[in-house]
């Protein structure tokens, strides 16, 4: 086990072996910085970037602290999509194996019944979308008593309009002296005075990892006429060991780059406002599987997704601005992988991306493709 972080030690047998097991050399800055103050029992407010080790900042100290004893609910995860459920449900399996903690995911959409069949089981910690959470605990059925730990994995969508009103019904039906984790890898002072106003004393963490100036990441461009984007697509999706997550902020681009490369045979996922759940879950599916070289998406429909060895990402469109380009840079060069970034861009757009990158500080080098490479 590394040396380099005592605190590992500290905790249950099980979440040691489980980091043993992870070959994980040592904690990342926000793991560092919040989770010996999560342990201590104080609210904590985390902003980092994408692919930094949020989910298991507060995962490690919320399961260590969980009494078995209990058959309760203790530990409440809510997230904004089902993909970011699912995606922490699995992270709760990997590092409570051994523990005999039970578990279960509750998603709006999914089927009720079976979700209620989860809820015998008595699970001492619940990950879910809010407004399943408010239904199950409006009818009954999801007691939230002896929740002592609440944690709003990207704060920036649950203190949102959209969920305000949902979000305030948990706080006031889970236990007064309760712990509340907020975690987001942007936050607006909007957003930190809204969970603030909810949460005792908090600590504010912000950590401004570079993420776009990690050596593992590539900034590209490749220059083309508008109506040869689609060309430039298809012939990247040749390159070796790619798997993509292209970019547009249309999402009309996005269907009809689909539909003329369905028809030159080439088949691929496509995320959007209109995507149903299911189409969702079998895009990602065979994406993950192997079977589609790339997904499609717009930046809402890509929202809490984390692809592991995602190697390209593909932007067919300028970002609109620093931020935007941070969040899709994010999905690809994590955990120690190698990632590249590759704008696609027409003559005026050059000139908008050359003024992006020089605002970010990256290197933005011009490439194009000779027989199967990047040259």
């Amino acid at each position: 086990m590394s040396n380099t972080w005592s605190i590992i030690q500290s905790l249950q047998p099980f979440l040691q072996v489980a980091w043993e097991k992870s070959n994980f050399t040592s904690p990342t800055p926000v793991q560092e910085k919040t989770v010996r103050d999560i342990l201590e029992g104080k609210d904590v407010i985390a902003e980092s970037p994408t692919g930094t080790g949020k989910t298991l900042a507060y995962l490690l100290p919320a399961l260590h602290k969980i009494d078995l004893t209990k058959k309760d609910v203790q530990v409440l995860i809510l997230a904004s999509s089902r993909e970011l459920v699912m995606q922490i449900l699995e992270e709760i399996r990997i590092w409570s194996e051994g523990s005999g903690i039970e578990r279960a995911a509750l998603i709006g959409g999914a089927n009720v019944k079976r979700q209620l069949d989860k809820l015998k089981k008595k699970p001492q910690i619940i990950v879910g979308t809010p407004g399943r959470i408010v239904e199950l605990i409006q009818s009954k059925k999801l007691k939230v008593h002896e929740v002592n730990t609440v944690v709003f994995d990207e704060g920036d969508q649950l203190f949102s309009r959209e969920h305000q009103k949902e979000v305030d019904q948990i706080i006031k039906s889970t236990l007064k002296s309760k712990q509340v984790l907020v975690f987001s890898a942007t936050l607006s002072e909007e957003v930190v005075e809204k969970a603030m106003e909810r949460m005792q004393s908090p600590i504010t963490i912000r950590v401004k990892q570079d993420v776009l100036r990690s050596e593992n990441l590539e900034h590209l461009y490749i220059a083309c006429e508008e109506r040869e984007k689609i060309t430039t697509l298809r012939k990247l999706m040749n390159l070796e060991n790619f798997k993509g997550l292209a970019f547009s902020n249309n999402k009309n681009q996005i269907e009809t780059i689909a539909a003329k490369l369905d028809y030159n045979g080439v088949a691929i996922g496509a995320l959007h406002s209109d995507t149903t759940k299911q189409e969702r879950e079998t895009a990602l599916k065979r994406l993950r599987e192997g079977k589609y070289p790339l997904i499609l998406a717009t930046d809402v429909a890509s929202r809490g997704l984390d692809i592991k060895g995602l190697t390209y990402v593909i932007q067919l469109d300028v970002p609109k601005d620093e931020e935007q380009y941070i969040h899709r840079a994010g999905r690809t060069g994590r955990a120690g992988n190698e990632g590249i970034v590759i704008s696609i861009v027409s003559g005026l757009e050059e000139n908008k991306l050359s003024k992006l990158g020089k605002k970010l500080g990256i290197t933005l080098n011009e490439t194009n493709l000779y027989k199967g490479s990047l040259t």
